[in-house]
């Protein structure tokens, strides 16, 4: 059985692209990755869609919209417009990849065949960075909204939801989803909040007032692609998706767009409520924006609901991250005291215990902005070469059916893939501009 098994998935790892003997090195290399116990596939597009939304939708608009306004004022819209396109360009890259390659291994995936092993685990490893690093920026994100509503310091807040966090995640997968389905209900809500609030003061102030004229504009663009943290994780449903190299692109573009309207869309109530100005001078910035129409309970309402929606976002980044750390250990790529398994939880403990160290480590810089700005290098880095890891696929992969093709192509080169490489070549650039002027 082992000897078939071996044998059928070298077969379909050599003719997958017709190429070179070490394009099919590099595919023996995703055994590892392959799920041997088949998943039931019971995703249509709308629970796909939905699930996108969920991954999308989080705390990087409730923590960074007040830092983003200090820089864009009420343009802030425009930056979070801005930070789409570029989501939507990469999104695309992701769609015909996903599209391509069977399975959720994702961007190892991806770029160990359009490059190498070595590269593909560089990428791997500034996923994970910004993993912990993200965790760190959400949790003192957390650890403000806390603090506006019971006198706690900001570290030992952020650190408390970390731990708190932490035990979740140790617990099981099943502790994990219950809160996470309840916290994104919960968050979605506050944001449709936001938007109501704001209807019948649209158009009270102007929306293309920049302080900084569009230098800061950019400068909050690349802050603000945080809040999209969470798009490429769709890819990893299509081992319980129905046609998932269908469904699976038309779902992460779908759940792109509707996150960016409704991102925007709360950007322009919140300065048509309070205005730029106190939006930036504000901790907790969307209850301020409720108090300011309602009230003091307002202000608590959508404090809780802020709540909710941050330690959500760290439990989701800490339960897949830990993971994407066990997965890498399995396969010898970082140590494999990391892929230690719980007897009595059965989860990867050393991971998770590891992950816990590294995202208190950083929560003690204390300094939200500059964190969340780390993360999003991470982020773009990794963006940069999936995109150019799609150019390259498109020579190196010519025969490989596809599920979806990346629109706006001049033969066989895509145009948008080269889009989002510069694109996200260009926000890497500005995040460093915006760490080193913090």
């Amino acid at each position: 059985m082992g000897h078939k098994l071996k044998n059928t998935l070298n077969y379909k790892k050599i003719n997958d692209c017709h190429q070179s003997s070490n394009i099919q090195k590099e595919f023996k290399l995703q055994q590892f990755f392959i799920i041997m116990a088949e998943l039931r596939r019971v995703l249509r597009l709308f629970d796909v869609t939905l699930a996108g939304i969920g991954l999308i939708l989080g705390a990087g608009i409730y923590t960074l919209i007040g830092i983003a306004a200090s820089s864009s004022g009420n343009a802030t819209w425009l930056s979070f417009l801005i930070s789409a396109i570029i989501v939507i360009f990469t999104g695309l890259s992701y769609a015909e990849l996903s599209s391509i390659f069977k399975g959720n291994a994702g961007e190892y995936n991806y770029l160990s065949i359009a490059f190498n092993r070595k590269f593909a685990l560089l990428t791997s490893l500034s996923i994970i960075f910004a993993g912990f690093t993200s965790a760190s920026a959400v949790a003192l994100g957390f650890a403000f909204y806390l603090s506006s509503l019971i006198k706690i310091p900001i570290i030992v807040g952020a650190v408390l939801l970390i731990l708190l966090m932490t035990f979740i995640n140790f617990k099981g997968i099943k502790e994990s989803n219950r809160f996470n389905k309840f916290s994104t209900m919960v968050e979605f809500a506050g944001l449709i909040i936001i938007i109501l609030l704001g209807i019948t003061k649209f158009g009270s102030v102007n929306y293309l007032e920049m302080p900084n004229g569009f230098s800061g504009v950019f400068s909050s663009a690349a802050l603000i692609f945080f809040a999209y943290l969470g798009f490429e994780g769709i890819i990893k449903l299509s081992d319980e998706t129905k046609n998932p190299q269908k469904i699976i692109p038309k779902a992460l573009i779908y759940s792109i767009l509707i996150t960016a309207v409704v991102y925007i869309l709360v950007a322009i109530s919140a300065v048509s409520v309070i205005g730029w100005e106190e939006l930036a001078n504000s901790k907790a910035p969307l209850a301020t924006v409720a108090s300011a129409v309602f009230g003091p309970w307002a202000f608590f309402l959508l404090g809780i609901i802020a709540l909710f929606s941050t330690s959500n976002t760290v439990l989701i980044i800490l339960v897949t991250t830990s993971r994407m750390i066990y997965g890498m250990a399995k396969t010898k790529s970082l140590p494999f005291v990391f892929s230690k398994v719980h007897e009595k939880t059965r989860t990867p403990y050393i991971a998770i215990l590891s992950l816990m160290a590294a995202s208190i480590l950083f929560v003690l810089i204390g300094n939200l902005k500059f964190i969340a700005n780390l993360t999003n290098l991470f982020l773009f880095f990794t963006f940069a070469s999936v995109n150019l890891g799609l150019i390259v696929l498109r020579y190196k992969c010519r025969y490989k059916k596809r599920g979806f093709v990346c629109p706006g192509n001049i033969g066989k080169f895509s145009v948008i893939a080269l889009f989002g490489f510069l694109s996200s070549l260009f926000m890497f650039v500005y995040v460093i501009f915006n760490l080193i002027t913090i």
